[in-house]
């Protein structure tokens, strides 16, 4: 299974950016997992919010396939321990799919297509982040989910 994170932005050159190719690196000793980013939109400001939304879902859409398991991070969404993000991950890998795909949406959210394609919500916490920081924060999470699967000493309880 691949595991995509899709995530509206751009890759950022500072040290967290640093800190995401890390965990990156160490994802993939276990899972093939790539990120891609879809650019800012151009001349956004001109654009209502509903408008904005609408126009990154659409590129948002383009990158999704039809078998792939859409994951979006929301803070709407559900919230896991790492142990239950572990076992949703698990679920995932036995279950045959062959993409499971997360998504950081823009700064207003996702549009209701991409609400409507989404086969599961979310939320990595109540609070609001800056992109870059949900990035480092699921990768994070993400390896950490590897490490509890694999008994690895990573996690404590």
């Amino acid at each position: 299974m691949k595991i995509k994170l899709l995530f509206i932005g751009k890759e950022d050159a500072d040290e967290l950016q640093v800190a995401i190719s890390s965990y990156s690196k160490k994802i993939n000793y276990y899972n093939v997992f790539e990120q891609l980013a879809i650019p800012y939109l151009k001349n956004s400001k001109s654009l209502s919010f509903d408008e904005q939304k609408k126009r990154e879902g659409e590129l948002i859409m383009k990158k999704i396939e039809p078998k792939d398991f859409v994951v979006l991070l929301d803070e709407k969404g559900g919230e896991l321990g790492s142990v239950q993000f572990a076992n949703l991950l698990q679920q995932q890998l036995n279950s045959g799919v062959k993409s499971l795909v997360f998504v950081i949406g823009g700064a207003y959210g996702f549009s209701q297509e991409v609400y409507a394609r989404g086969n599961y919500k979310l939320s990595l916490s109540k609070m609001t982040f800056p992109h870059i920081v949900t990035r480092l924060i699921f990768a994070e999470q993400l390896y950490r989910a590897f490490t509890i699967l694999k008994n690895e000493p990573y996690h404590h309880k």
